[in-house]
């Protein structure tokens, strides 16, 4: 499985949520890059400090259009979140890769048997999940990748 480091593999793969009024794909794709901050969760914050640069990204807008909209990318490996006034939790700098030919919906997630596993559905309020190579390759499926 991707997402984990001490399985050996050289890239993994990982799920970030943003809601599209606080940071959208659009956003990311005008900026370029951006720095990925304002986790303040435990088990999302050792996701982060895992990621490696070239790790790929689900961009996900949560709260609204509930969809994977794009592909991003680890450009830059954990540091201290610079908006975190006790300096605990780390942050990553990520940039946009590519838009997903179609939006796959969190009710299109749902209904597909073979994403029954996904960490998103078993941490759904966690910000930064793994994603598998299997999980991945559905999603791509879905989108018309």
């Amino acid at each position: 499985m991707r997402g984990q480091r001490n399985w050996g593999f050289e890239m993994a793969r990982w799920l970030v949520k943003s809601e599209p009024f606080k940071y959208s794909w659009e956003q990311l794709n005008k900026d370029g890059q951006t720095v990925w901050d304002g986790v303040r969760n435990n088990q999302a914050a050792q996701y982060l400090r895992a990621m490696k640069l070239g790790d790929e990204l689900f961009f996900y807008h949560s709260n609204e259009g509930l969809c994977i909209v794009g592909i991003a990318a680890v450009l830059g490996e954990h540091f201290i979140d610079p908006s975190d006034p006790k300096a605990r939790f780390p942050a990553v700098m990520v940039g946009p890769r590519a838009p997903l030919p179609r939006a796959v919906t969190l009710a299109q997630m749902k209904a597909e048997p073979r994403l029954a596993g996904m960490a998103m559905f078993r941490q759904f309020r966690l910000s930064v999940v793994p994603i598998t190579d299997d999980e991945w390759n559905v999603v791509l499926e879905m989108a018309g990748a």
